[in-house]
């Protein structure tokens, strides 16, 4: 328990300084730190790109600038993903990817979700590792947060919200590619270059050489082992900080390789909250809306707490295959590294399934059915830290909605930051929010209503749950699984390609129109009848909201999955 609560004290204690960092560097109106050295960086991508910096897009544009970026970036690594056996830095001859998994991969770590229908190290190699998916690591979770900075800008800043009068549209929100290199340049490299050198003094690997064959410690046995290697070390940084998650092997970070020491292994856990946690910080700095973010922030801790304990609790408990033996007093240990131990091995889980993360130290599928039921709600719920920039984005969309059910309840026109909330804006804030309840609900029933397509390894309950975590880990963009299931089909791979797409981009650019079109209204002056923001009650409103509406999606389903599979488990 008291490497659980370094953990928690090192990402409160990192954040802050982070946050303020990031503040600095993100904002327009604030003189940027170490501004003499990354100007001439960025200006040389801009140059190359051919890119103005300085032009301000509409929220069309905007968006439209995140489509075709993203759809380039697919094209290219489906492509890499499928002809890496004639291409270079191919050491260990690993054969080009059928179609339907290039095509799954590319899309998965296109979508910042790094969903995995393929082993590892066995079946990329280090061009496609390095080139198409870190390159994707770093391009994906930089959108989320330029996304972020746009809404940011156009919705939250006092500045902008003082002003009588309409905004006009030709003032836009930012300028996307700008957003997204002074994200990459300034914040995420230089914090991922940090973590890789400490995971490489703890002896991740980072060469570019092949496999390395090892002669066993048993001199009766003649045949060596291959140990697969490679530039693991910067892969897992960012994997950890980017809120990606796809490792380098397929067992992800329950391999010794890819986090070899107890060290390594808070460094790692530590990283999945860090930036998340840090943009709290750093959007109240920007905004000046500090007691908005406290209480926003205030709500995802009390989720996390919420989360962690009953993780940590359930897999301290025996496993159902003991009860009854003498060994039923043992935490449950299946699926785990000795090393780590159930409660660190629960907290990663956790954590990983809070944000948009996904990596793994241990086997969710192994877990106990309250201890998989967690993962299962954090990605239902996916504000809770969520993913960079889009965990705060989707946080907002339920806020724009306790916004109109309070406006409601206070007998006022519903509105949010004096702003009307009309027909348009809560038809798209419905879409958004519904549609993660109806895709993933959707796919699954498809899926479990014809022998032959879902590939459990497991009947009854747990077959479900497997089911019903593949495509909630999809469309929620965290690409961790429950790894019974034989996902590597063709019907896995295009049907988790449309979670993929609709997960990410939908509840991502929905509310930057939104957002847009709030920025064009004239702002009401706020009086005793006015809905405040600030105040404890409406904090304790969103939280509601937030755990209602994911209740009334998805109880039933828990019911037929986990919380079956709990009361037939003898406990």
């Amino acid at each position: 328990m008291n490497a659980v609560i370094i953990c928690y004290a090192l990402v409160i204690g990192l954040a802050l300084p982070l946050g303020l960092y990031m503040a600095h560097s993100l904002d327009d109106d604030r003189k940027a730190p170490l501004d003499a050295l990354f100007r001439p960086i960025e200006g040389l991508i801009y140059r190359f790109a051919g890119v103005k910096p300085d032009h301000s897009m509409t929220w069309r544009d905007y968006a439209w600038a995140v489509v075709k970026l993203h759809a380039l970036l697919i094209l290219f690594a489906w492509f890499t993903f499928m002809a890496q056996g004639v291409l270079p830095l191919n050491p260990d001859d690993i054969a080009g990817m059928r179609w339907d998994t290039a095509l799954h991969t590319a899309v998965s770590f296109a979508t910042n979700t790094n969903q995995q229908h393929y082993s590892g190290q066995a079946q990329l190699s280090y061009l496609s590792q390095t080139l198409a998916i870190v390159t994707l690591q770093f391009i994906t979770p930089a959108t989320g947060l330029a996304v972020l900075l746009a809404i940011v800008r156009v919705l939250l800043k006092r500045k902008a919200n003082k002003q009588d009068s309409a905004s006009s549209t030709t003032a836009g929100v930012g300028n996307y590619y700008r957003d997204l290199v002074r994200t990459i340049v300034r914040v995420m490299l230089p914090v991922a270059t940090v973590v890789a050198l400490l995971l490489a003094w703890q002896g991740v690997p980072s060469t570019y050489e092949g496999a390395q064959s090892i002669a066993p410690l048993d001199k009766g046995v003649s045949i060596s082992q291959e140990i697969p290697r490679g530039p693991v070390a910067s892969m897992v940084a960012i994997k950890q900080l980017g809120t990606n998650g796809g490792g380098w092997y397929g067992p992800n970070s329950s391999v010794p390789l890819e986090n070899p020491t107890a060290i390594s292994n808070i460094i790692e856990t530590v990283s999945l909250l860090l930036f998340p946690v840090s943009l709290l910080v750093a959007t109240a700095i920007i905004t000046g809306r500090r007691k908005l973010m406290n209480g926003i922030g205030a709500v995802m801790v009390a989720f996390s707490l919420v989360s962690s304990t009953t993780a940590i609790v359930s897999e301290k408990m025996p496993n159902a295959a003991f009860i009854g033996l003498s060994a039923s007093a043992s935490p449950n240990m299946e699926g785990k590294e000795v090393r780590f131990g159930p409660e660190m091995s629960a907290l990663w889980a956790s954590w990983t399934t809070q944000t948009s993360n996904g990596s793994v130290n241990a086997m969710h599928d192994s877990f106990n059915p309250v201890g998989g039921l967690v993962t299962l709600m954090d990605m239902f719920v996916n504000v809770t830290f969520g993913g960079i920039g889009v965990g705060l984005i989707g946080y907002l969309l339920y806020l724009m909605l306790a916004a109109f059910i309070g406006s409601l309840m206070i007998g006022r026109a519903p509105e949010l930051l004096g702003k009307p909330l009309e027909s348009r804006e809560i038809r798209w804030i419905s879409v958004a929010i519904l549609a993660q309840p109806l895709t993933i609900l959707g796919l699954t029933a498809i899926t479990v209503a014809f022998p032959g397509l879902a590939g459990t390894s497991n009947p009854a309950f747990h077959g479900l749950s497997q089911v019903l975590y593949e495509y909630t880990s999809a469309f929620a963009n965290n690409g961790s699984g429950f790894e019974g299931l034989g996902d590597d089909t063709l019907w896995w791979n295009l049907t988790a390609v449309v979670a993929l797409l609709v997960g990410r981009f939908l509840p991502m650019l929905a509310p930057l129109a939104i957002a847009a079109w709030l920025a064009e209204k004239r702002t009401a002056p706020s009086g005793r009848g006015s809905l405040n923001m600030d105040s404890g009650a409406f904090v304790g409103l969103t939280a509601g909201v937030i755990v209602i509406i994911n209740l009334l999606s998805f109880l039933p389903v828990l019911f037929l999955g986990p919380v079956a599979e709990q009361l037939t488990s003898g406990f």
